[in-house]
């Protein structure tokens, strides 16, 4: 059974590293960070600044969040890529030893993109410290999704793929998909490699009436995330297309912001749809359960493709979470997510997409009905509570490693 740190013991002490995401508005992250310092650990953050998160250092429910200024995403340039994760290391070098002086850490919980935090575990190593890898994305895939193309840098990031997970003590993984990648193509030892998954936690993420002011039509379709390239909104844009031609009374809330967003917005002009869509920007969490809460079905338009195919999309957990049946594009995660309780387009199909959506707004009995069956779901194995004693256990095994 995975064991909090004994009472009389000291307090172990975590460096969580984060890259892409600013804490705590990066939702895993911040479920990983709170539950690790409920189970009584000292815990610290490294994290970029944004999302309305610009404070150089917080203390919030315990946990020190130490941030840095963020480069600007890249977007179609290789090597703005580049420059992003290297104004990102330097920033970590600088904040670790602030952190170290002020209150010390006996781990380094890593979490991707970019797979470069091995550089930082390395250099403490030296002074005993431990390396936990958090795999939130596979990024040679992640790479090819945003730019369309493999390459010199491609190859460069497999190496640094395999070199993580050569450095790291032990790892978590999201789904069985990345336990697979882990083990297979990173060469970890299976009984180091943890299933930890990313969802949210049921008790606090319930269904409910939302607001009425969110509603502008008969079936409302909801959609939240962080907007970039890779997010297949411009599939939902063709989708909406679809459902206006045919005459549905349709409205699509799309909660968050991004580098793409504009891209999007832009779209969605040219679609002649823009009394079809509500863009709220980045919002706190009661206004992104009221507007959820608003909604009928929620849309993951992710398209198929090596990224994706292997990713839990967070957003369907969460729709899940608030009893809503959900569309998506038939991906392997995706049904190891959803299971009966999601209809599934054929791939980058934005007809079929809409022909789903339609057959819910049809069937409104069987849509309430996997609902239903979702938020069983999450709460029966999907929510985060389950995921708890397997992050837990990963520590146990960290520690066991290490003689810590």
């Amino acid at each position: 059974m995975p064991t909090s740190p004994p009472s009389d013991a000291p307090r172990r002490r975590v460096l969580v590293v984060v890259e892409n995401l600013p804490v705590p508005f990066d939702r895993r992250v911040w479920l990983e960070a709170t539950t690790l310092r409920a189970a009584g650990y000292e815990v610290s953050v490294i994290s970029p600044m944004g999302r309305g998160c610009t404070a150089t250092y917080e203390c919030i429910e315990g946990v020190h969040v130490h941030r840095h200024p963020a480069a600007p995403e890249a977007r179609t340039r290789a090597l703005a890529f580049v420059r992003e994760y290297l104004h990102a290391l330097r920033h970590w070098f600088r904040l670790a030893g602030a952190v170290h002086r002020a209150r010390g850490f006996d781990a380094i919980h890593g979490c991707n993109p970019p797979d470069l935090v091995w550089m930082l575990a390395l250099r403490w190593r030296l002074r005993g410290v431990a390396y936990l890898f958090d795999h939130h994305d596979v990024c040679p895939e992640l790479f090819e999704a945003k730019f369309g193309r493999r390459g010199p840098l491609h190859a460069a990031l497999r190496i640094m793929e395999r070199i993580t997970f050569a450095v790291a003590d032990v790892s978590i993984a999201t789904n069985e998909s990345f336990r697979s990648i882990a083990v297979d193509r990173g060469g970890m030892a299976p009984e180091d490699v943890f299933v930890v998954r990313s969802a949210p936690r049921a008790k606090s993420f319930q269904p409910g009436q939302g607001d009425p002011r969110f509603r502008r039509a008969a079936t409302m379709l909801g959609w939240i995330g962080v907007i970039g390239q890779q997010e297949g909104l411009e599939l939902l844009v063709e989708a909406m297309a679809h459902l206006a031609a045919e005459g549905r009374d349709v409205h699509a809330v799309v909660i968050g912001t991004g580098p793409h967003a504009r891209a999007v917005e832009d779209a969605v002009a040219r679609a002649g749809l823009e009394d079809r869509f509500t863009f709220t920007g980045a919002v706190d969490g009661k206004t992104v359960l009221a507007a959820l809460n608003s909604c009928d079905i929620g849309v993951a338009p992710d398209p198929h493709n090596a990224m994706n195919d292997v990713s839990t999309m967070n957003k369907v957990v969460e729709y899940m979470a608030l009893a809503k049946p959900t569309v998506q594009f038939a991906l392997r995660e995706g049904r190891a997510s959803a299971g009966d309780t999601a209809l599934y387009a054929r791939p980058n199909d934005p007809r079929d997409f809409a022909a789903k959506v339609g057959w819910l707004i049809d069937h409104p009995e069987a849509a309430r009905g996997m609902g239903a069956r979702a938020r069983e779901r999450v709460l029966g194995t999907l929510g985060w509570d389950n995921s708890v004693p397997h992050l837990l256990a990963a520590y146990d095994r960290l520690w066991e490693k290490r003689g810590l």
